[in-house]
């Protein structure tokens, strides 16, 4: 999705201009994914309402009514909003289902880590992505990593562990949440293995994706409400008639569809390597954020674990970065080569 006639290319702009630009779309990316975050929490964390699942079911049913909306307000102003038509096909549902499975575990399991674990743990209890994108590449895709890449996950198993033990030390450690934690960073390395093979049945439309997944993930996640017996719980919620509760839950939904919008955004305004860094920069003032706000006092092994979780990450994000150029200077130098021999033959 994008506003018509958006420069994100910096053609004719001043350094100053270009780099307000790019200041502004950072920030916005930082305030949406902290809000979210924070605001889920407050969702989750209801004494009143035991039902993350339902959470978690409404705003997909949400980013749905949403991706429709875009798609109706594209039509009506062509000029001004450019997105792609969503229309459902059954057969596209089918072969997005597989994907919409991991993707209902790692949404919910990443629900139920912070419900469990609070927003100041969330960043550690969750940080085993990397680890697993490494290991579920090498089962799954039969990559094989660099030692580097490596030694930075054994630098964040390194803060995981030391992070769950200060936790420990604390009193404040919840294994349940831990657990989940492990659980939504495994179905995260999954969700990413299972998008690139689902690209092409929506013609590698990211939002078409957003729209089948949500609608495939609404549909599953109804039986599994009824099962775990979260309709008990709304029927006994005193709060279910609130606007306020309603429009808690709505915007909640609306900063899910919002945070894939800007994360395209940061991307195309900046690149993939430097939105890895400004999402472990987010995570950081966001761990900040969460320990200032609810007063507590952690011990200095406690940030040393979070250290450790966000360095080893920025570590790998630039490892794989310089990997990746220098598996494209060859392409680039042997497609030069072809090109100067064919002006070498045309002369």
């Amino acid at each position: 999705m994008a506003f018509a006639g958006t420069d994100v290319d910096g053609k004719g702009e001043t350094f100053l201009l270009r780099s307000l630009k790019i200041a502004g779309v950072v920030a916005l990316y930082w305030f949406i994914s902290i809000t979210m975050v924070f605001l889920n929490n407050y969702l989750l964390d209801s004494k009143d309402l035991d039902a993350p699942l339902f959470v978690t079911f409404y705003q997909c049913l949400v980013t749905v009514i949403l991706c429709y909306g875009m798609h109706l307000l594209s039509q009506f102003c062509p000029g001004v909003i450019d997105f792609p038509s969503v229309k459902f096909d059954l057969k596209v549902s089918r072969e997005i289902l597989p994907l919409s499975i991991v993707f209902i575990g790692m949404i919910t399991f990443n629900n139920l880590c912070l419900k469990h674990v609070g927003v100041a743990f969330y960043t550690v209890g969750r940080s085993l992505s990397t680890v697993f994108n490494v290991l579920l590449s090498y089962i799954i895709l039969k990559q094989t990593t660099s030692i580097y890449a490596i030694l930075c996950c054994g630098v964040i198993l390194g803060g995981f562990w030391l992070g769950v033990d200060q936790e420990g030390v604390a009193g404040s450690l919840s294994w349940i949440g831990v657990f989940f934690g492990v659980l939504a960073s495994a179905c995260v390395s999954l969700n990413a293995i299972f998008t690139k093979r689902a690209m092409p049945a929506v013609e590698g439309n990211i939002w078409k994706l957003s729209f089948y997944n949500n609608i495939n993930a609404c549909i599953l996640f109804v039986p599994l409400i009824i099962v775990f017996g979260e309709l008990n719980h709304l029927a006994n919620f005193s709060h279910l008639g609130d606007p306020k509760f309603w429009g808690m839950m709505t915007l909640g939904g609306v900063f899910g569809f919002a945070i894939g919008y800007v994360t395209g955004l940061q991307i195309k305004f900046t690149s993939p390597l430097t939105h890895n860094v400004s999402g472990t920069a987010k995570a950081c003032a966001q761990t900040v954020i969460a320990v200032v706000w609810n007063h507590s006092s952690k011990s200095l092994l406690w940030w040393t674990s979070n250290l450790m979780v966000l360095g080893g990450s920025s570590a790998y994000t630039w490892v794989k970065g310089m990997e990746m150029k220098k598996v494209q200077v060859p392409e680039e130098e042997s497609k030069q080569k072809l090109l100067d021999e064919k002006n070498d033959m045309a002369v």
